[in-house]
């Protein structure tokens, strides 16, 4: 579905159903650079199990345009204004690495009108090395390389996608090739400016779950379950044998720990 805020079309994927605003509502925010295609192998199972889906292209990204707002707590303000364009009053929101900093960020500063929370490949703070923010900063190549070198797990580079014919890397690195010139710089730019977790964290008042992957060399667990121990009654789930990209590496372990965290 399309629909424009700020003067910009959205695109969102609903799984396959007709979106009601009114319905169990799960909002779906994607990382850096990334699009709704993330999250392919959720989205229609959520769809179909309930829930009124709506997987977001963050703009810039996927079949959006514009450009996303220049810090975290922005993108978090542009996010609620998605909720009043599209009439939603109470939303569970969904996030993936930077995705689940903006879900932080608007747990934090709407806690009415979130009902759950689920963080995933997250950690606070969210360094960026630096030689991967000037190679982004400069559109290199190498930015895509290091991104998906770093994003996939051991097991991943060697196979193991569940969508026969594919490959994982590959296929996550052409989603990446579709952003719009300077959105990875700008993305990960604003995830190592970000400095905002810790409130936000402890304004939260709805179940959060934090699902991390074990091998997970952008956000390692260890940094994700500090950020889970400054949420209260956070309950966190460990995948192993997963990286950062735990949607595609294992998902069924992610609908696993995603199931009860989203009440179904």
């Amino acid at each position: 579905m399309q629909f424009e805020v700020d003067g910009q079309t959205v695109y969102a994927h609903t799984g396959g159903k007709k979106f009601d605003p009114q319905g169990n509502v799960v909002v779906m925010v994607h990382g850096a650079a990334m699009s709704h295609l993330a999250w392919s192998l959720q989205t229609r199972y959520l769809a179909h199990h309930g829930m009124s889906v709506l997987s977001l292209d963050l703009p810039g990204c996927g079949k959006s345009g514009g450009d996303l707002p220049d810090s975290i707590p922005a993108a978090a303000e542009w996010l609620v204004r998605v909720l009043d364009t599209l009439g939603i009053a109470r939303a569970a929101l969904v996030g993936h690495s930077m995705g689940a900093l903006i879900a932080l960020q608007v747990a934090g500063t709407q806690p009415d009108r979130i009902s759950r929370l689920v963080l995933m490949g997250v950690g606070y703070p969210m360094a960026v090395n630096d030689a991967f923010l000037n190679a982004a900063d400069e559109n290199l190549p190498l930015a895509i390389g290091l991104m998906n070198d770093w994003a996939h797990g051991r097991r991943a580079h060697i196979g193991g996608y569940q969508v026969p014919g594919l490959w994982m890397v590959g296929a996550d690195t052409r989603v990446v090739q579709q952003a719009a010139a300077g959105v990875m710089h700008r993305h990960l730019a604003i995830c190592n400016a970000y400095d905002g977790g810790e409130a936000a964290a402890a304004a939260v008042t709805c179940p959060t779950h934090l699902i991390l992957g074990a091998n997970d060399n952008m956000t390692p667990a260890k940094v994700g379950q500090k950020l889970a121990r400054m949420v209260k009654g956070a309950e966190t789930t460990v995948i192993p044998e997963c990286g950062h990209m735990m949607m595609s590496e294992q998902p069924t372990a992610v609908m696993r720990a995603l199931k009860p965290a989203l009440g179904i």
